[in-house]
């Protein structure tokens, strides 16, 4: 097909550990060029809250338009905080790119980020008492790593 490319640009791509590593390949096979950053995030079960352990982002964020990856937007907790920490770090701009996405995350992350653009493959029908999108696929990062 025929389509514009991201030219001119600085790109920063910046997953969230563990699942969004799933995603890395894919975007540099289309942004070769962009720099790396990692952010390491877990959600505790109990408050749903994400904690963090782990930033590592490109010096020159500031000179950058930030993709975040998280393949699973649920509550929307995780993907905040990693989008604040790119922020935080002086990205240009940031968007967000998910496979699965609930409703209530969404509303969240719209709610918490205004500015930023949301990209997501499917919305499923919401969450479960757990937190979980429902249907779902389960844990992203379990599945990618044979793990649970």
């Amino acid at each position: 097909m025929t389509t514009q490319r991201i030219s001119g640009k600085k790109v920063a791509v910046c997953p969230v550990l563990r699942a969004g590593v799933g995603m890395l390949e894919g975007v540099l096979s289309l942004v070769s060029s962009a720099r790396v950053g990692f952010i390491g995030l877990y959600r505790d079960e109990e408050t749903l809250e994400p904690v963090e352990y782990y930033v590592k982002l490109p010096a020159d964020l500031e000179e950058r338009d930030a993709i975040v990856l998280d393949p699973m937007l649920a509550t929307g907790n995780s993907s905040s905080a990693a989008i604040e920490q790119v922020k935080r770090a002086g990205a240009r701009s940031v968007a967000l790119v998910c496979l699965v996405s609930a409703p209530e995350g969404i509303e969240h992350v719209q709610t918490e980020h205004p500015d930023v653009r949301i990209v997501t493959a499917a919305v499923d029908r919401g969450l479960n008492e757990k937190g979980y999108i429902v249907p779902g696929l389960g844990d992203a990062g379990d599945r990618l790593y044979g793990t649970r």
